[in-house]
């Protein structure tokens, strides 16, 4: 399940700091008008599917829920190509869910207690995704997976192809609220965002077109019966890949650590980790 905390962690730190530079705090040099195609298109943005009062429904959510509840019936079909029981993995994906929603959560009030005890459901509707919640998340699957002797390489294969779907969904959430601003282009693809002076890359959209199509992919590559712990390493050298190039065409973070940004470095961390799984994977054919 860590492959599938990795990617909601990588799509939450996309729209944290794309957020921020859409506040204002980074201006980069734009193109003037006079030099954006005619041809580009204007992107409404839609933060909300509903508001009325005090009532809001925010468009990226319902997409994170859909990704979410369509991975979990996903699982039902990679369970019994990587020779798991559905049901296993079923109960094993709601409790990754609900251990990252809950950890998460109470990291949140620890971290901020006072703010918590005056303002506790303005503080709980903050998002919470942190790489300390996701590590606790991560160990506390694990310990999950071994407690219903659930086999962890074959498991991280059926979650693989799952865990696309759900990027797919998040980027398609950061399209519709304009969380994810790209650079200036001056292709015809360019999409105007409110607030912006010249066309941008649609980056969020090109994450949905590239996790979609690598779902595909993985589904096919669980078809084929490869060994445990492939698919899964796959995915990661793929996901990290794609998220590492798709960081030349948006707009930079605030944070760097040697000349990279976050979601860099996490990139090059699957790439890392799935080539890792690659070697075990094929180490522990060889031994066997």
């Amino acid at each position: 399940m860590f492959l599938f905390l990795v990617l909601l962690r990588a799509g939450a730190e996309s729209g944290a700091y794309s957020g921020a530079l859409i506040g204002g705090r980074v201006s980069p040099q734009f193109p003037t008008r006079a030099n954006v195609p005619s041809a580009t298109l204007n992107h409404p943005v839609y933060p909300y599917l509903l508001h009325a009062g005090h009532l809001s429904l925010p468009t990226f959510g319902v997409l994170a829920a859909c990704g979410l509840m369509l991975a979990l019936a996903l699982s039902q079909r990679t369970a019994h190509l990587a020779h798991i029981s559905p049901d296993a993995l079923w109960d094993a994906g709601l409790f990754a869910i609900l251990a990252a929603f809950i950890l998460s959560r109470l990291l949140l009030i620890v971290e901020h207690l006072r703010t918590f005890i005056s303002f506790p459901i303005l503080l709980l509707t903050v998002p919470s995704l942190t790489a300390t919640g996701l590590l606790l998340t991560a160990i506390a699957t694990l310990l999950w997976l071994r407690w219903k002797r659930i086999p962890i390489l074959p498991a991280l294969d059926a979650w693989a192809p799952c865990a696309t779907l759900v990027w797919a969904f998040l980027a398609l959430g950061h399209f519709a609220e304009g969380s994810d601003p790209g650079l200036p282009t001056t292709l015809p693809i360019g999409i105007h965002m409110p607030g912006e002076s010249a066309p941008l890359h649609p980056v969020a959209l090109y994450a949905a077109i590239i996790a979609l199509t690598l779902t595909a992919s993985l589904l096919f590559a669980l078809q084929r019966h490869r060994k445990p712990g492939e698919t899964a390493a796959i995915a990661l050298i793929a996901i990290g890949t794609a998220q590492f190039l798709l960081s030349f065409l948006r707009q930079p973070g605030l944070e760097a650590i040697a000349g990279l940004d976050q979601l860099q470095l996490v990139a090059l961390a699957m790439i890392v980790a799935g080539c890792a799984l690659w070697l075990a994977a094929w180490s522990t054919i060889k031994v066997g």
